[in-house]
């Protein structure tokens, strides 16, 4: 089997499958018959987790939360947009 040196790279960092999956945009079970391949055990979460300098409760390199906008803020935004449109225009 012929392994993506990427997903290699991340297995050896101590990533999840569904992490990796989601970072390069693969699927889950590529990364598993990766790992396997390679002969690595399944990721520890909590290894991860306790490898922090600050615990957060997350495990580093998680997937990345959207911060919501505020209503003022989406206000704002689209009057911005609203005025450059009118500029172009």
């Amino acid at each position: 089997m012929k392994i993506r040196a990427d997903i290699a790279e991340l297995i050896r960092q101590g990533h999840t499958n569904a992490s990796i999956a989601h970072r390069l945009g693969c699927a889950p079970t590529t990364v598993g018959r990766a790992r396997q391949a390679l002969r690595y055990p399944p990721a520890d979460r909590l290894g991860r987790l306790y490898a922090e300098a600050l615990p957060t409760g997350r495990v580093l390199g998680d997937r990345p939360t959207r911060v919501q906008t505020s209503p003022a803020q989406a206000a704002a935004n689209r009057k911005a947009l609203l005025a450059a449109l009118a500029e172009a225009a």
